[in-house]
């Protein structure tokens, strides 16, 4: 079986519009975030045309359409959540200690998550945690989608490129007030990626000491 993880796409329809061009699959998981970006409801309505398994992320959690999905699925064994099975805000990236994996996601079993818009692809004896990465805000060092294919429960992740000068001319023309500022940091510069492991990370150490 062959699953296409599409993850935090955030307003940004033109992103997920390049994925699906490539998609080659037999089931397709949002996993959450498709809100709080610059053309929410365009994403929210290509979204809604798909025949997919949904999945509830933070940024999903207040809007009555979407407040009330799942906050897991399972597909050919593979458990697809946005940043955990229970709690759609931990936080998970490249860096965090193995004994966390382990306390947030168990010993064993294999986990798409997303959340920290960031891919990577963690193992701990038995327990496999891979970040799809993020359709529409990437936290990668470069302006592109990024996803993830998992065949036969292998996940294997994936970028695909998209027309970032016509996603600028439309969120700009678009009339949202946080336009310049979306252009500006997500697609005229790339946010680089150990920046944001480092960001996130002291927010769970944050979060834990609480």
């Amino acid at each position: 079986m062959r699953v296409a993880a599409l993850y935090d796409i955030h307003g940004m329809p033109w992103a997920l519009e390049a994925v699906l061009a490539e998609v080659d699959a037999d089931a397709i998981v949002v996993g959450g975030d498709v809100f709080y970006g610059p053309c929410e409801e365009d994403a929210y309505t290509l979204v809604g045309s798909l025949a997919a398994t949904f999945v509830r992320g933070n940024a999903d959690d207040n809007d009555p359409r979407t407040a009330t999905l799942p906050l897991t699925a399972e597909l050919d064994g593979v458990v697809y959540c946005h940043a955990s099975p229970t709690d759609n805000t931990v936080i998970t990236t490249a860096a965090t200690p193995d004994d966390e994996l382990v306390r947030v996601f168990g010993e064993q079993g294999t986990f798409v998550i997303g959340h920290t818009h960031h891919q990577f692809d963690r193992r701990v004896g038995e327990l496999r945690v891979v970040n799809a990465g993020s359709v529409g805000m990437a936290y990668e060092g470069e302006v592109a989608a990024f996803w993830a294919l998992v065949v036969d429960g292998d996940p294997q992740l994936r970028k695909t490129v998209f027309d970032v000068d016509e996603a600028v001319a439309r969120i700009r023309a678009s009339g949202w007030p946080q336009a310049e500022e979306f252009v500006r940091e997500n697609l005229l510069a790339a946010v680089p990626r150990e920046e944001a492991i480092a960001h996130f990370e002291q927010r769970r150490r944050e979060s834990s000491d609480r």
